[in-house]
């Protein structure tokens, strides 16, 4: 059988196995032709990026607009929208709860010795604290005051998703208010948007094998396994904690609420998990996540349309349990007991900025030094995860993706809708 003619998600596994075979057997300084090997992986990779992020703006604002305007009243808006905050949250909170358990009874950063000495903290103290010291309480004012943009172009040229998604909320509802000539204009029009869109991103997506190759053969090359070995106690609570969120509440949720078979779902969401994976962005994997929702789990425009633009901005269940994680490892490396009250504020913390983390240049980096800040922890604590944050943050982006899809397919089964996960996939629901 021709490797074109295999499922998608099949392509891009079989893509990131080779990947990482070749990221280990190929030094980094490798060279091919006189050109670099990691320069041309890089460059590829950058592209297939590129035309994702290309998709984003107009992806985003013509769902939430279509989505919005296709409920029609405020009652039944506030009904999808209070479901969506609502699972958003609980999700949220119960992979942060997830983490902590995980860290205290791992307790992964507990050793013998210097933490810059056990750990390899190479990075100097000082460059970490110029870069984050001003990080604090204020930024999680910066998050919300991003939810209204000064300048709704400038928003969308700059990434500010937040203000974007505040903004297409607002202009989806007043459709509704408008004429009926009017208001069947303007959704003919976002409706005619958003097909384009979907279009375009059937085209990306033959390349994202292509691109997922280059994407991960350039992280294995760059970062290697030696970082693993001091850190490995640290990454593997990080990776069980995600996998359980990820194999066994998310599958729960899907089995009680959702009334459908999680191993369905799992098989819908291939391609936009391993997307996930390899490019480390539930913004960038969300026209790959549309996609696998709307064909192949079978949940409706309207649904999907409301419910994943705003999980791509605001649910991030995989980087708030790593922010969890993270807090809590450097006050066990640093020897410092964290009281059960000094935890709950941790817990809030990173609930509050994961809501918001895409949105902050550094992502969780910065929400990491947010939350070591309110503590009272040593800001330099963040050079103890550098090394392995790129592997990890890829794992975390793969959970955020698959909770957004789940709570589609969970509001979508509440609001009576019918054929889901069904097998075959039905066509796509419109």
């Amino acid at each position: 059988m021709s490797l074109l003619k295999l499922a998608l998600y099949w392509q891009i596994l079989i893509a990131l196995v080779l990947a990482i075979a070749v990221g280990l057997v190929i030094a980094p300084d490798a060279q091919m032709l006189g050109i670099s090997i990691q320069a041309l992986l890089g460059f590829v990779g950058d592209l297939f990026l590129n035309a994702l992020k290309m998709l984003i703006v107009p992806l985003i604002v013509s769902s939430i607009i279509v989505g919005i305007a296709g409920v029609g009243n405020t009652r039944g808006l506030g009904a999808l929208g209070g479901k969506t905050v609502l699972y958003y949250a609980t999700t949220s909170l119960l992979a942060i709860l997830t983490g902590l358990v995980a860290v205290n009874l791992i307790q992964p950063g507990v050793v013998e010795g210097s933490a810059a000495e056990v750990f390899g903290l190479t990075t100097d103290p000082a460059v970490l604290e110029a870069q984050f010291a001003d990080k604090g309480g204020g930024d999680l004012v910066g998050i919300l005051l991003r939810m209204i943009p000064t300048n709704v172009v400038e928003a969308a040229a700059t990434g500010q998703m937040l203000g974007l998604i505040f903004f297409s909320l607002l202009f989806g509802f007043f459709i509704t208010r408008l004429g009926a000539v009017q208001a069947e204009t303007q959704l003919n029009f976002w409706n005619g948007v958003q097909e384009i869109m979907m279009k375009i991103t059937e085209l990306v997506m033959r390349f994202a094998p292509l691109g997922v190759f280059a994407l991960v053969a350039k992280t294995i090359m760059t970062t290697g396994t030696a970082a693993f070995g001091p850190l490995l106690a640290f990454f593997l609570t990080v990776l069980g904690a995600l996998a359980f969120h990820f194999l066994v509440i998310l599958p729960l949720l899907l089995l009680i609420l959702g009334r459908v078979h999680p191993v369905r779902h799992y098989r819908a969401m291939g391609a936009a998990l391993l997307t996930a994976f390899s490019t480390a962005s539930s913004a960038a994997t969300l026209p790959i996540t549309m996609d696998c929702v709307r064909r192949r789990a079978g949940v409706s425009s309207r649904t999907a349309s409301f419910v994943l633009p705003m999980g791509a901005t605001i649910n991030m269940d995989g980087t708030a349990l790593y922010e969890c994680v993270v807090v809590v490892f450097i006050a066990q490396a640093y020897g410092i007991e964290l009281d059960l009250a000094t935890q709950l504020v941790i817990v809030l913390l990173a609930l509050a900025t994961s809501i918001g983390v895409a949105g902050i240049p550094a992502a969780s980096l910065v929400a990491i030094a947010i939350i070591l800040t309110a503590v009272g922890l040593p800001l330099e604590g963040i050079g103890l995860i550098l090394a392995v944050d790129r592997i990890l943050d890829m794992m975390r982006t793969a959970v955020n993706v698959y909770s957004d899809s789940c709570g589609a397919v969970i509001i979508a089964r509440s609001e009576g809708e019918t054929g889901i996960l069904s097998e075959p996939p039905p066509p796509r629901a419109l």
